[in-house]
């Protein structure tokens, strides 16, 4: 669904992590370009190669393991790259670019891999030392010119330097986040204010109503009780769907417009809220998080309740939780 509607909004190319991702795109008829980069170590490349799919490169080990399958495969390997350009995650080693580039050179002339980019990614650290990585790329993309590779998409910006460094936008940027509209820079900075449209809401229903008396405990270790007498209402969500129990206490929901707060600890199948004195019943909807244009909590809010971002709240939905896609086919 992402993938139709990416494409759909003028995407031209496809990244996910790993190849059972890609492949599961081209078994639904997705023929766009698609670039798969983070691989376990005993990863095979076979079926990748087979159904045209790029891959990332991310040292000399994988390189030589993407040759030999495209070998076997009877096809050229699409590579891209991967420099280590500061962020000390995977990548290839500066000291090693220029063996790795000369290898390159050597396995596209045997017609076993075809260098159709060169990618790093920045760590967002701050302007100069987002600088520095570019001019380190940069850097790259010339010593992989020099050993005669002839990449044709340099890609370096994710969400947050496509959004405010354009000079590392080279040929490409990988829009990961703000394809569903949170915001990549975790200093207030608003959706709204980017342009952006959260695109997912997390809904439940009231599963339990309950008035109880000033005083009174609710969920474990009583880490809440009543301040005055209020009404209670369960909600059958809880950490084992991706509801953060660091949360507790801190986070809102909506019911009927109005914000209320999570009463007491999230517990792993449901938590309680404090509605006061407001009219609620069995069946009403609960919004956890969506968009803010529409009255919900943003995903970045609940970040904050949870200590964490907004990236973690809405990639920790757990698989109990039904996906219901609006709009698409």
């Amino acid at each position: 669904h992402v993938a139709r509607a990416a494409l759909d909004g003028g995407a031209d190319h496809l990244g996910v992590a790993d190849l059972d991702e890609a492949l599961a795109l081209r078994d639904a008829g997705i023929e766009a370009p698609i670039l798969a980069w983070l691989h376990d170590p005993a990863a095979r490349f076979e079926a990748a190669i087979a159904h045209d799919i790029d891959l990332g490169a991310s040292s000399a080990a994988q390189l030589e393991a993407m040759a030999d399958a495209a070998a076997s495969a009877g096809r050229i390997a699409n590579v891209h790259l991967k420099l280590d350009t500061g962020l000390s995650r995977n990548g290839i080693l500066r000291a090693d670019w220029d063996d790795v580039v000369a290898r390159a050179t050597v396995l596209e002339s045997e017609g076993r891999v075809r260098v159709r980019g060169l990618f790093s990614h920045l760590a967002n650290t701050s302007p100069d030392e987002d600088a520095a990585q570019l001019a380190a790329f940069l850097d790259g993309a010339a010593a992989a010119e020099r050993a005669g590779l002839s990449p044709e998409i340099r890609h370096l910006a994710s969400t947050a330097a496509a959004l405010r460094l354009p000079e590392a936008r080279l040929d490409m940027v990988r829009i990961g986040i703000g394809i569903y509209g949170v915001p990549p820079f975790g200093d207030g900075t608003t959706a709204a204010e980017l342009g952006l449209t959260p695109v997912m809401t997390l809904r439940g229903r009231v599963a339990a109503v309950r008035r109880v008396e000033s005083g009174t405990g609710a969920s474990y270790g009583y880490t809440w009780r009543a301040p005055n007498p209020t009404t209670l209402a369960l909600v059958p969500l809880g950490y084992a769907d991706g509801v953060p129990r660091q949360a507790s206490g801190r986070a809102e929901v909506v019911i009927h417009g109005a914000r209320h707060r999570i009463a007491g600890r999230i517990a792993m199948d449901q938590f309680l809220v404090d509605v006061g004195d407001a009219e609620v019943a069995v069946g009403d909807e609960v919004v956890l998080f969506g968009d803010p244009a529409a009255g919900a909590p943003s995903a970045d809010e609940w970040g904050d309740a949870a200590d964490t971002i907004g990236y973690e709240i809405v990639t920790r939905i757990g698989p109990r939780v039904p996906r219901t896609h609006v709009g698409g086919a």
